[in-house]
């Protein structure tokens, strides 16, 4: 316990910048991944060990989705998953830095699979429309649209993903010793709607079969408008870069 605590003592002034986080991020997903690191230090566990195991939490409410017909206990379960893999997400980056600086390898592992598990989670949702139509309301005439939805919201997030990720690699880099932009309040709020954690909340409504569905699509709308948004200022930025 007491290399615990000294290793959140540690954590807590070696925090990266929380400019451009979700409320959701910065108070719940960032104090869960420091604990989480904390623990994984006293273990001897490595970054990249971590990584897989925010990657097993990930892909097995996925298949969870695709496999098992929809309840309010089965969201539970999705939901929990999910959010403790999110966690395990944010804890190996803090890990890395408790232990000294992080590897290219380590920062390959973590970027392929959170780009793996927000593929295999939309494919996996599509995979329950399908096989469970009357349950979440999916079938019948006009139902095989909804089959497109999932398609739709992946879409949306991975090219988010990948327009975020190649966007910071383009940008010049603040000088060093320069100090951090402050964090804004109102970005933080507006971000919520895309924010991972909060995507993640919408499984607990698995049970509700077509609460689920709307839920879900309505934050596909969501994830596509934002993707719009992004695409026009990460090009605008990147465009005032000298080649």
């Amino acid at each position: 316990m007491a290399r615990v605590g000294t290793a959140l003592r540690e954590l807590r002034g070696a925090q990266k910048s929380a400019k451009g986080v979700s409320l959701y991020s910065r108070f719940v997903n960032r104090p869960a991944g420091r604990y989480l690191a904390a623990v994984s230090y006293a273990l001897g566990l490595t970054p990249n060990q971590v990584t897989l195991v925010s990657a097993a939490f990930s892909f097995a409410a996925a298949a969870a989705v695709a496999l098992a017909a929809p309840s309010w206990g089965l969201g539970v379960a999705v939901w929990a998953a999910l959010a403790v893999g999110f966690a395990f997400d944010s804890a190996d980056g803090q890990l890395a830095r408790l232990r000294g600086g992080g590897s290219a390898a380590g920062e390959w592992l973590d970027h392929v699979v959170d780009c793996a598990k927000l593929t295999a989670l939309h494919s996996c949702v599509l995979i329950a429309f399908y096989r469970f139509p009357e349950e979440y309301g999916t079938g019948g005439a006009g139902g095989d649209g909804w089959l497109l939805v999932p398609l739709g919201f992946q879409f949306a997030s991975v090219v988010t993903f990948f327009g975020g990720l190649l966007t910071e690699k383009l940008k010049p880099k603040p000088a060093p010793g320069s100090p951090a932009a402050a964090p804004s309040t109102v970005r933080a709020v507006a971000l919520l709607p895309v924010d991972y954690g909060v995507f993640c909340l919408v499984f607990l409504a698995l049970g509700g079969g077509g609460l689920f569905r709307w839920a879900y699509a309505g934050l596909g709308a969501v994830a596509a408008l934002f993707l719009a948004a992004f695409l026009v200022k990460w090009f605008r930025e990147l465009s005032a870069v000298p080649r």
